[in-house]
């Protein structure tokens, strides 16, 4: 299995497409060549255009000549084309061997993903790829009292886009969904969204942040939550963030581990 980071700027996704640059279709790539036949990844999670991880997880298997412990190594050479100081917008943290029989999304009991948001008046060109930029003052207290709201088991359907693949089941259970907020030097703060769940529907964890961002600008009350949940229509909820500030932070394999 693998542990991976990226970059989404560059990746119209995860998942493997067509004449589009993907994460799965590089990595795959770059291992067909070190492992001398193709290879093909299982992933944990899908993710969309622009959105980076910071632990993706994803299994292969097969007979190949390489030992597991130079694979790692070996594909970043290739992933950043060798060159002196180079670095690429893909890296394998990790790799390890694990049972056959194992698939690391079905076998995932739950994720963690960070959400990030600038808050100050001026944006910042050279963070643009990498978070929401919020210019009106949001209020992190009133975020907080809302995603509160959110944490348990709960019928999610208002928070899911269309588009994705159909899911006759929108319950979902959150384990914790927290707001931190720390103050920037040149005014305003860095607000992050920490969301923990052993699920998620298609852009849940955006169309999540958009609603509190919403909450933040006193444009909704922390206590309509409960009734944007229980109205299981995705017009009662607020705008879908951009994917630019959302990570995939972290896979649980280890149900206990979401509660740390």
């Amino acid at each position: 299995m693998l542990t991976i980071e990226y970059d989404g700027s560059g990746f119209s996704g995860w998942q493997r497409q067509p004449g589009k640059r993907t994460v799965q279709g590089e990595l795959e790539r770059v291992l067909s060549v070190l492992c001398g036949g193709p290879v093909e990844l299982a992933g944990t999670s899908r993710t969309d255009a622009g959105v980076h991880a910071l632990a993706q997880r994803a299994a292969f298997s097969g007979e190949y000549g390489i030992p597991t412990e130079r694979i790692g190594e070996a594909a970043n050479r290739l992933l950043t084309g060798g060159g002196p100081g180079s670095v690429g917008d893909v890296r394998i943290l990790h790799v390890e061997e694990v049972p056959e029989e194992f698939h690391p999304r079905f076998g995932a009991a739950g994720k963690k993903y960070i959400y990030k948001i600038r808050n100050a008046p001026a944006p910042d060109v050279f963070l643009r790829n990498y978070c929401y930029q919020v210019s009106r003052p949001l209020d992190a207290e009133r975020m907080r009292r809302g995603a509160l709201l959110l944490e348990g088991t709960h019928d999610f359907r208002s928070f899911m886009a269309a588009g994705g693949t159909p899911r006759e089941n929108t319950v979902r259970t959150l384990y914790r969904v927290r707001v931190e907020e720390s103050p920037l030097p040149e005014g305003g703060a860095e607000l992050s969204l920490e969301v923990r769940g052993d699920g998620f529907l298609y852009n849940m964890v955006r169309i999540l942040t958009g609603t509190l961002v919403e909450v933040g600008l006193g444009k909704r009350e922390p206590e309509e939550l409960p009734e944007i949940l229980k109205a299981l229509d995705r017009g009662q909820a607020g705008h879908t963030a951009p994917p630019q500030g959302l990570y995939l932070a972290e896979v649980y394999f280890d149900k206990e581990a979401l509660f740390r």
